[in-house]
């Protein structure tokens, strides 16, 4: 079994994982960041990477991969090691201040603290139940768009009536020869504002709608080429198509956290509100995964909580020692970790 240490660990390698790394870096502390998905981002660069995001402070308007891509700029002076594709199986506490992480790729780590920034956790998309249509998966069948030009000049259906299935079809009008949005029903469960845009690019003839249902399909030689659409009033429809885009939202997938001793309260770790600790000493939650009185599941929120956690560490991890805050615009401790100053410049001790 391989093994490595470092000071903590971190599980996600979300927006609010990164940061984490940032406030820990600050604190001179090091860390490794696991993450079963085979990139950073979590949801943000899985799901809705072209999505815009408004609320970040200072950031009037990014999608949600330049905020990661951002996030990791930001955390790169502190030289974390991401372990991506790689899902964390079991956290064992030996003795106060020491950790053992095992993880299904046979990779053993030793640290002083765990930082569970695991999101929602671990889901999947509902998939589309038509016969042997799995076929066109990853090549004409998308349950997610990494790249929306992927779509460019493309005929694209889009299967779903939340906020994902609306947002991406105002988003792929700008790009596809031709957007088709299908949805079983007019009750719709994304915004507003954005269903009445939908509608008003439709009487504009600028994208379609149908209400109704995938009941089958057409190929030649090996390519999706159209749908079957069947609605309520039993009329079938053939629909041709080039990409097939499916937002019917995500199912949990059985993870281990539940067994790994903490308190939980459906399904989110509990933990207190002055350092974000969870029951077990030494192991923190900070993000959507955590939970206590009040809780919002915001990104902002996520930062908030990771800066709290790194104070927190630092001072478990030296009890002795006062910590203080350090300001980033004239702490020359920062500076140093953070690679600004002139390494022969004089500093204050650490």
């Amino acid at each position: 079994m391989q093994a490595m240490q470092t000071d903590v660990v971190i599980i996600g390698a979300g927006p609010v994982g990164l940061f984490q790394v940032f406030e820990l870096g600050l604190q001179g502390l090091k860390a490794v960041v696991i993450d079963s998905l085979d990139q950073i981002g979590g949801q943000c660069s899985e799901l809705y990477p072209d999505k815009p995001i408004y609320d970040i402070p200072a950031i009037p308007h990014a999608s949600a991969r330049e905020i990661i891509q951002s996030l990791e700029r930001q955390a790169a002076p502190f030289d974390p090691i991401y372990l991506l594709g790689q899902r964390v199986e079991n956290i064992a506490k030996v003795a106060e201040q020491s950790f053992i992480v095992n993880t299904d790729q046979n990779l053993q780590l030793h640290c002083k603290a765990v930082v569970i920034a695991g999101g929602s956790g671990s889901f999947e998309p509902v998939r589309l139940k038509v016969a042997d249509i799995e076929q066109f998966e990853n090549d004409q069948l998308h349950y997610r768009i990494p790249d929306i030009e992927k779509f460019k000049d493309q005929s694209v259906v889009i299967l779903g009536g939340g906020d994902s299935a609306v947002d991406w079809a105002l988003s792929l009008q700008k790009v596809a020869s031709s957007v088709l949005l299908i949805h079983r029903s007019l009750n719709f469960r994304a915004s507003q504002s954005n269903i009445d845009k939908v509608f008003s690019l439709c009487d504009q003839l600028e994208m379609q709608f149908l209400c109704g249902q995938i009941t089958g399909f057409k190929q030649q030689q090996g390519r999706l080429t159209s749908l079957t659409v069947s609605s309520k009033d039993g009329v079938n429809r053939h629909v041709e198509v080039e990409q097939l885009v499916v937002f019917f939202g995500l199912s949990p997938k059985p993870g281990p956290i539940a067994s790994w001793g903490l308190k939980m309260q459906h399904h989110q770790i509990c933990v207190d509100t002055e350092k974000y600790q969870s029951s077990v000493a030494g192991i923190y939650a900070v993000g959507d995964v955590n939970y206590y009185p009040g809780k919002r599941k915001l990104i902002l929120s996520g930062f908030h909580e990771a800066a709290l956690a790194a104070f927190a560490i630092a001072g478990q991890l030296a009890p002795n020692k006062r910590i203080t805050t350090l300001y980033t615009t004239t702490s020359p401790i920062v500076h140093r970790r953070m690679g600004i100053l002139d390494n022969n410049q004089q500093l204050e001790n650490v």
